[in-house]
């Protein structure tokens, strides 16, 4: 429950305080919460925040995806050792930051920034020592383009680095590298399992798909353990656990309407996910997926129809009476809904609390 100051009015004209109450007690909660480590540290869409996670991006980028050729002139032994010294020095001021001067942000961000030194750290020491999985897989710049199996150490020490600095700085953001290195792990899985030069689309999807529904079960089993309000920890496995099941759907079926028509369902499954895991994620990309249908049904097999343009307008139309509806009675809704469901099922959706 959120409490705003309309709320202490409304209070005060029910007669229930007074206003001199009512003033005291805004000004009372206001102080505690400006004071708590709540607010001083959760994100918020400020200018600081902003700046720090603009600063943090445009770091990681510039040691990855930005990376120029020029680089690879340090050679394997030159690119490990600056990646250490990046890694240590972002350690060394994220610790001060973040536990001695409780900036959990700016020194999580660090934190992250440290880890993200893993692949570059990873690639040049295999370059320094020649020892790759599969073949040679050419420049560092390469490892966000090209889909290899020779990139799996860098995805792996990248993911362990991760999950060892999780242990001990409480900070949501460092599960964006953990989900990165899955998702691109989903493709680069894909020469190993299937060989080098023996796999197209459809293998390269089925891998994905399976690769995305692990990432969703284990961010659903993070979310029912560790409460939102102590930091969305889930995130950003949903997210590309979403992004490889969802974009490796439409390679899956044959080019038939029933194919397609499973697909459309596939997608109102995710919404409908979507409100049992509190997770709009899950309603964007169902959402995306049925239009798309739609946009097939309207573009391929009722294109010459002049009825079909009218049942999508009374379909769209009866969509938003339901909103309204559900707007009006959520709460008796949610009752009811919450009343039919078994209490053991009830348990295993996660709450926002």
């Amino acid at each position: 429950m959120k409490l705003k100051r309309e709320d202490l009015d409304w209070v005060t004209r029910e007669g229930i305080i007074t206003p001199q109450q009512a003033e005291e007690l805004w000004n009372a909660l206001s102080q505690r919460y400006q004071d708590s480590d709540d607010y001083q540290n959760k994100p918020r869409f400020n200018f600081a925040n902003f700046a720090y996670y603009f600063g943090a991006l445009i770091v990681i980028l510039a040691m990855g995806w930005f990376m120029t050729k020029a680089w690879e002139s340090f050679g394997g032994a030159g690119l490990f050792f600056i990646a250490i010294a990046y890694a240590i020095s972002f350690i060394l001021v994220g610790n001060n930051l973040y536990f001695q001067q409780n900036l959990k942000i700016p020194g999580g961000l660090l934190f992250t920034m440290a880890v993200c030194m893993s692949p570059l750290a990873i690639y040049g020491l295999q370059r320094w020592t020649g020892f790759w999985i599969q073949t040679d897989p050419g420049i560092y710049r390469g490892f966000y383009e090209w889909v290899k199996g020779s990139w799996l150490l860098m995805e792996l020490g990248t993911i362990i680095a991760a999950l060892i600095t999780l242990k001990f700085v409480r900070f949501p953001f460092l599960t964006l590298p953990i989900a990165f290195c899955l998702w691109f792990m989903s493709m680069d899985l894909t020469p190993i399992i299937f060989g080098e030069n023996n796999f197209d689309w459809k293998n390269r999807a089925i891998v994905s798909m399976w690769f995305g529904i692990g990432c969703i079960i284990v961010a659903y089993l993070i979310d029912i353990r560790i409460r939102r309000n102590q930091g969305d920890f889930a995130f950003w496995l949903y997210l590309f656990g979403l992004f490889s099941f969802w974009f490796s759907l439409p390679f899956l079926g044959d080019d038939t309407e029933w194919s397609r028509f499973l697909y459309c369902l596939t997608n109102l499954g995710l919404i409908v996910l979507s409100l049992l895991l509190k997770r709009r994620l899950f309603m964007v990309f169902g959402g995306i997926g049925v239009f798309y249908y739609l946009g097939h049904l309207a573009y391929q097999v009722f294109q010459d129809s002049i009825l079909f343009p009218f049942c999508l307008t009374i379909l769209g139309l009866l969509i938003i009476y339901i909103g309204v509806l559900y707007q009006r009675h959520y709460r008796n809704i949610e009752r009811y809904l919450e009343s039919i469901i078994p209490s053991a099922i009830r348990d295993l959706l996660p709450r926002e609390r």
